[in-house]
């Protein structure tokens, strides 16, 4: 067995995954934390597994995630892009999988800015006629 590990980086919102990845026994690790320490809700952590079951590679690998910035749903998606671009880095075969299912696409949603004259990003002041 080598010990060739797979860098990638996913990106969600304001949150940053930094993601390596080695064959392994399914050890994943989030920010020198444990996964399921680091993300309580079922939800999140069945979001970051999605590209390890589609592509039938869970339990496989052991994975290690740094992940900072946004909040914690947008770190978890961040997770999952990262996991997904290691996945293709590691064989490109998985590429039409991940692509089909989804996962290659980086979400382009981000917070909208506050502009000049207004409390908000869309809110107006109170309009007054007098």
């Amino acid at each position: 067995m080598t010990d060739k590990r797979y860098y990638a980086t996913g990106k969600r919102k304001r949150a940053i995954a930094k993601v390596w990845m080695k064959e392994g026994n399914g050890a994943l690790t989030v920010n020198e934390r444990n996964f399921d320490d680091y993300f309580t809700r079922e939800v999140l952590r069945k979001i970051i597994e999605q590209p390890l079951e589609v592509t039938g590679n869970r339990g496989k690998f052991d994975i290690k995630i740094s992940v900072c910035g946004g909040g914690v749903s947008g770190q978890a998606d961040a997770a999952k892009h990262g996991i997904t671009r290691a996945l293709v880095e590691y064989d490109a075969e998985l590429r039409s999988v991940l692509k089909k299912a989804g996962f290659l696409t980086r979400d382009p949603r981000m917070k909208e800015r506050k502009k000049y004259g207004q409390p908000g990003a869309r809110k107006r002041f109170q309009f007054s006629k007098r």
